[in-house]
């Protein structure tokens, strides 16, 4: 009989959905920048999605599924790491959330946007782009993604008021930075790959 198994990805998508609108629709990590974001889990709470919540509400959920992981949160970095590193798979962080502006202020990353982020991460094509580095969230972000509209790519070029991108961009930093110190046991490496407050 046939196995059903497939082979190992070539490409890891971590999903989030900004609701502040500062970070970038997507960002190339390396491997520590995914042993962070898998650790922090960082999304937000939809309306829809749970009782109570009609406006977006951020939130960190350990590997984007804290309760669903019964064991310690360092068996599964380590399984992440492993297999990363085993067959070369490439993680990106894909933000379908706000852009313009946070919730209420901004819209939504049009779907055909996204689509197209996945396509050329599915693909390969991505991975021919030139990055910037963002300073406050320390990720790598393509300057060009084929079928994308390159404005929506750095999140700042698009909010009216500069300083307020500013701030919103770092209270989210201190944000993460927050989250992280509930994890203990994690090199060095691992901590600085996260956003700079």
């Amino acid at each position: 009989m046939k196995s059903g198994q497939g082979k190992h990805p070539n490409y890891v998508l971590f999903l989030t959905a900004d609701a502040t609108g500062v970070l970038p629709p997507v960002a190339h990590l390396t491997l520590n920048q995914a042993a962070y974001h898998f650790l922090s889990g960082y999304t937000s709470k939809l309306a829809g999605t749970e009782r109570g919540i009609v406006e977006p509400k951020p939130t960190f959920s350990a590997f984007f599924g804290g309760p669903f992981m019964p064991l310690k949160s360092m068996v599964y970095l380590r399984l992440l790491r492993d297999y990363l590193k085993k067959h070369g798979t490439k993680v990106y962080l894909v933000n379908t959330g706000w852009i313009s502006g946070g919730y209420g202020v901004g819209n939504r990353i049009p779907i055909k946007e996204t689509r197209a982020i996945v396509s050329a991460i599915l693909t390969g094509k991505i991975d021919e782009a030139d990055c910037h580095h963002d300073r406050i969230f320390n990720l790598f972000v393509p300057y060009n993604v084929p079928g994308v509209n390159p404005e929506i790519l750095s999140p700042i070029n698009l909010w009216k008021d500069k300083e307020e991108y500013l701030k919103k961009a770092s209270d989210l930093a201190k944000s993460f930075s927050e989250n992280f110190k509930k994890f203990t046991g994690i090199n060095e490496e691992i901590k600085n790959s996260g956003p700079k407050v």
